[in-house]
């Protein structure tokens, strides 16, 4: 957007640029969010930044009456696929409070000194500011939807001492913590009755994420459908897992919900083994939920289409599933090769028996969870009995545990959709179909084309005006009309495949479960 496009935004108070650029005004020295309902200041007077911290490090605090932190954030770092972008998802799971700069410039494959140079020309501030901001927003949340005190809040947020924590909120905010909280008590802006609580097997506390609506909440189904026994529960509108974070075992529970201010939130229990990993959980539920996603610029695109148009009607706001960790979705889309969801749902229960117990004690009134998901190493010592259909795809799961486990094989964040073909297209048993779901869960990508995908070539057959089974080239191409948000088209068609019948079709007689994407051998996987 240029200068004139963003000075619309903010004329008009478009909320849907929120948390994807700041206002700066040079008269005041505060910045806000594009939908502050304060004046709109003269063209003279602002300065636009990408992030927060660039207008931190240009001397500029945050606006008190619309507090830019508390917006969801911006799509672009799905969107993009630069060094920036990829820094910035590395940033947001913690990579920089676990290793500091130099560890993450080496997971980009870049110097410090390069890096570092990157971020302040992309974004107008290098990794540490940017950093601190991220912790800025974290100690936000807590300081006013929590009861936790305040040395536990600095520490969970990733401060290292106190002492920073206090003197960032009150640089940031020009608030002390205390007012911090006291203002949003005032406001009725915290989440009452769901106090922060500590046990010795870990602490447990309340949040509301902030999203852009409309959201569709079918991604509950979707995650229901594929939920593991024991790892997973999902009901209607309600998901609840246990994962494996940096510092210790975490769980989270998450349903939709309706903030204070009356827009819709995504409601969230989180329990975390040590405080330090809560944003990195947090952050990773964002990606899971696709909470950053700008809903209206894909269901303009979408809706736009002719062929599309009614079911984004339906619709709107539906979202990517995305993942808690990159290494288990690979794993999942290499069991699902040309099967149903069911049947690799049941083989991912039997797997799950090589999971770690849990060590964290279920809530009351909480389903029974009770184990993580297997790591590669564990698949690889054992998973060899548990696993069952062709040789071929046995043997290329338990290769790709294995060099997951020993750490020849890395995926991440951090990776582009290039990354990733380089990385898997040469191991045997994985095809473009499965490169291209893995980026859609793991990194978000909005643009994916899978090509040979059966469920996608059902739904596309089900769409007005569709006459009969379409050839997997002829669908790709069509596909193209929806770019560059592929990605959610695919979702509308699945959705849509899942209420029509299976259509078999000659080129491709591995067709089944319409809910199951499959394809030919070493190409197909099961979303």
């Amino acid at each position: 957007m240029d200068f004139w496009q963003q000075y619309r935004a903010i004329d008009s108070r478009d909320a849907r640029f929120d948390g994807q650029f700041v206002t700066a005004v040079a008269t005041t020295r505060i910045y806000c969010r594009p939908s502050c309902p304060a004046r709109t200041p003269k063209p003279a007077n602002v300065r636009f930044y990408q992030t927060s911290a660039a207008a931190h490090q240009a001397g500029y605090r945050a606006c008190k009456r619309c507090l830019p932190e508390a917006v969801p954030g911006t799509p672009d770092w799905n969107l993009r696929s630069d060094a920036a972008a990829r820094a910035m998802r590395l940033i947001s799971d913690g990579e920089v409070d676990r290793t500091g700069v130099t560890g993450l410039a080496a997971r980009l494959g870049y110097s410090s000194r390069q890096l570092n140079r990157i971020l302040h020309q992309e974004l107008g501030a290098g990794p540490l500011a940017l950093a601190r901001a991220t912790r800025a927003q974290t100690a936000r949340s807590l300081l006013t939807a929590t009861g936790l005190k305040f040395s536990d809040i600095a520490f969970a947020a990733g401060f290292s001492s106190i002492r920073s924590f206090n003197d960032t909120v009150q640089e940031v905010f020009a608030l002390t913590p205390s007012d911090l909280r006291g203002r949003a008590k005032a406001a009725g802006d915290n989440t009452p009755g769901r106090p922060a609580g500590t046990t010795p097997a870990g602490s447990t506390l309340a949040l509301t994420l902030p999203l852009r609506a409309p959201y569709d909440p079918g991604i509950f189904e979707f995650l229901r459908l594929r939920a593991v026994d024991g790892v997973e529960h999902a009901t209607d509108g309600v998901y609840e897992r246990l994962l494996q974070l940096p510092g210790g075992q975490g769980r989270f529970s998450a349903r939709l919900t309706t903030a204070p201010s009356g827009v819709p939130a995504l409601a969230v229990t989180v329990t975390v083994e040590k405080l330090p990993d809560l944003p990195v959980l947090l952050s990773r539920i964002r990606r899971l939920f696709d909470l950053d996603a700008d809903p209206q610029a894909v269901d303009g695109v979408l809706g736009a289409d002719p062929l599309l148009a009614d079911r984004v009607r339906l619709l709107p706001g539906i979202r990517l599933p995305g993942a808690t960790d990159p290494h288990e979705i690979l794993i999942r889309a290499l069991i699902g090769q040309q099967i149903s969801v069911k049947a690799a749902r049941g083989t991912l229960h039997r797997l799950a028996a090589l999971g770690t117990a849990s060590t964290l004690v279920p809530q009351p009134g909480a389903s029974t969870l009770h184990r993580l998901f297997p790591t590669p190493a564990q698949l690889a010592d054992g998973g060899a009995e548990l696993l069952t259909g062709p040789a071929r795809r046995r043997e290329s799961i338990l290769r790709v545990s294995a060099a997951l486990a020993e750490g020849s094989l890395h995926l991440g964040v951090e990776d582009s959709v290039a990354d990733l073909k380089r990385k898997l297209l040469p191991l045997p048993g994985i095809g473009p179909w499965t490169v291209g779901y893995v980026a859609l869960r793991v990194l978000g990508a909005p643009d994916i084309q899978l090509d040979n995908d059966a469920a996608l070539r059902t739904g596309w057959a089900a769409l007005p005006g569709q006459t009969g089974p379409v050839h997997p080239r002829q669908l790709s191409a069509s596909m193209e009309r929806f770019s560059p948000w592929r990605s959610y088209a695919t979702m509308h068609l699945w959705r849509l495949a899942a209420s029509h019948p299976a259509t078999r079709t000659p080129s491709h007689p591995a067709t089944r479960n319409p809910a199951t994407p499959a394809t030919p051998p070493v190409k197909a996987a099961t979303p």
